[in-house]
């Protein structure tokens, strides 16, 4: 008889999401079974959901791209092969998946924080270790810093002995911040430079876009880099481009979309190895029962929008 287990099921596009039982299909060559314990939860499941990505991918299907589990009991990380997109995902109670797609873990690992590692982990291991390379004589600005890469992205700054200021537009989210151990935190792009005073930025992440750009540029120092990943307030900007080219600033843009399988992998092993030796921290900011992670409202697509969360939205795959 064929085993059943509980899932996020995504029937229709546009549809909510059901939690239904369905069964877990026996693995092909090269392909293991792992018993999951937590999900990553990321907008771009909510596109898949809305059918703006992987439109044309089968449904019904369980979503979700990133999560930890066990493998023959030793903890794994879980992630990439089109796990949620173009194949059943990772918001389940176990998944059949490619042997490629799996990797080891510390035993010692906190496995709802490591489910974070194939977006989170991956994302901020490169824009600060390869796009930015980001050293101890930089000045760090990080914008959304209270976002899962932004707190990630402050983590990897500092273990590398950079200075960091974060920004949020919430006192609850600079909490977090200063807790990650940003020096300051700054609010709005409007107030950006003022915020800042002495403060010149050698390096700016920014998964924002808009106003925020700008902002940014106008602040960093001469030939500093801009590592552009994201357009959460703006996918749309004005900049003065005189003033750019004169002081040597370079716009640096990061896209984990366009990530090769092999690049895909070689970042998630070292953002694993940096997760385990500690340069490397993912805040878990909320964790949704995947019994109650479903349905008309209050469900997990609802909550990858709330932008009062500071940190990472995991799913609990055992509850």
């Amino acid at each position: 008889m064929d085993r059943l287990i509980r899932a996020i099921r995504l029937n229709a596009h546009g549809a909510p999401l059901r939690i239904e039982r369905v069964p877990l299909r026996d693995p092909g060559p090269g392909e293991v079974v792992v018993e999951l314990a937590a999900a990553g939860v990321n907008p771009v499941d909510r596109y898949a959901a809305e059918g703006l990505v992987a439109g044309d991918a089968p449904v019904p299907r369980t979503l979700g791209g990133e999560a930890t589990g066990w493998l023959d009991g030793a903890p794994v990380v879980v992630a990439g092969g089109g796990l949620g997109t173009m194949t059943d995902g990772v918001w389940a109670e176990a998944v059949v998946c490619s042997r490629d797609n799996v990797l080891p873990l510390a035993p010692d690992v906190d496995l709802k924080a490591a489910a974070g590692l194939g977006v989170v982990g991956v994302t901020a291991w490169n824009v600060v270790t390869q796009t930015a390379r980001v050293g101890p004589d930089d000045r760090v600005l990080v914008l959304g810093a209270a976002g899962g890469v932004g707190l990630s992205v402050i983590s990897l700054a500092l273990a590398a002995g950079a200075s960091v200021v974060g920004q949020a537009g919430s006192e609850i989210k600079a909490a977090a911040i200063r807790a990650f151990g940003a020096e300051a935190v700054v609010a709005d792009a409007d107030t950006l430079e003022v915020a800042l005073g002495d403060f010149t930025p050698t390096v700016t992440f920014d998964p924002l876009g808009g106003a925020f750009t700008p902002a940014a540029l106008g602040v960093l120092a001469p030939r500093g880099r801009h590592v552009l990943y994201g357009t959460s307030a703006g996918i749309s900007s004005e900049i003065a481009l005189r003033a750019l080219y004169r002081a040597g600033q370079r716009i640096l843009g990061y896209g984990g979309l366009g990530l090769s399988e092999d690049e895909r992998r070689a970042g998630l092993r070292s953002a694993a190895q940096a997760l385990s030796d500690g340069r490397l921290r993912i805040h878990v900011g909320r964790v949704l029962l995947l019994r109650e992670a479903a349905g008309e409202s209050g469900g997990v697509l609802d909550a990858i929008g709330d932008r009062r969360l500071a940190g990472k939205l995991i799913l609990d795959c055992r509850s």
